[in-house]
């Protein structure tokens, strides 16, 4: 969707797919942040769990 959304933007300079470009990265980068944080634990067993 990003890529998409980039060459749109560089092909019609449309701003709408400029910012929804922006808004994809902000959304990715606080996703990776996020993973950056301590793991998610079972209850009931104290283990990792995946998500």
């Amino acid at each position: 969707m990003r890529d998409f959304s980039w060459r749109y933007f560089e092909s019609t300079g449309e701003i709408d797919a400029y910012l929804l470009y922006k808004e994809h990265q902000t959304i990715c980068n606080s996703c990776s942040s996020s993973e950056d944080a301590e793991p998610v634990l079972n209850h009931s067993e104290g283990e990792p769990v995946a998500e």
